[in-house]
């Protein structure tokens, strides 16, 4: 495949993909709420092979950011230093758990933004992900010789530790 229709191959793909979860979580109910998901898109149909497009760093990023929105609204309402906390503590969490999705880091803003329940994790947030994960699986099997999604399962992202930033380069 060319490399132009490899490009606009990974561009349907990313538009089939929201589409479905659009659909599916059936706006305009929620959105606002599918918002990171666009983001995501990219990483899973033209950043394939990034860690970070990997179903953990997908799913753990969206779900653990999510959560930590809505626990920080439910227990602290929506003042700005909530906002703060909240996305301090999930970048803290995507890096400490190897799940960075950079998408999912808007999660937490958008929960708090949107007053969202508990129930939001599961409904957009989890059927959103899933859906776009499962086009992606598909999609990127529907032509020989692309990348396949996932390539592999369970890849932390970033894939080494924090680095001490005040350490001294060698």
């Amino acid at each position: 495949m060319t490399r132009s229709l490899r490009l606009i191959w990974s561009g349907l793909g990313a538009a089939a993909g929201l589409a479905m979860a659009l659909y599916l979580v059936k706006p305009p109910a929620a959105p606002l709420l599918l918002a990171s998901l666009g983001g995501s898109s990219v990483f899973l149909f033209g950043l394939t092979s990034a860690p970070a497009a990997q179903p953990r760093a997908l799913f753990g990023g969206h779900l653990g950011g999510a959560l930590i929105g809505i626990g920080c609204f439910q227990f602290l309402g929506d003042a700005l230093w909530v906002f703060a906390l909240a996305q301090g503590l999930t970048l803290c969490c995507m890096l400490l758990s190897g799940t960075v999705h950079p998408p999912a880091g808007a999660n937490p803003v958008i929960m708090i933004y949107t007053h969202a329940d508990w129930s939001a994790l599961l409904q957009p947030v989890l059927v959103g992900v899933t859906t776009l994960a499962v086009v992606a699986f598909l999609w990127s099997r529907l032509v020989p010789g692309l990348s396949h999604y996932p390539v592999q399962w369970l890849d932390r992202s970033p894939p080494s530790t924090i680095q001490d930033p005040w350490r001294a380069k060698p």
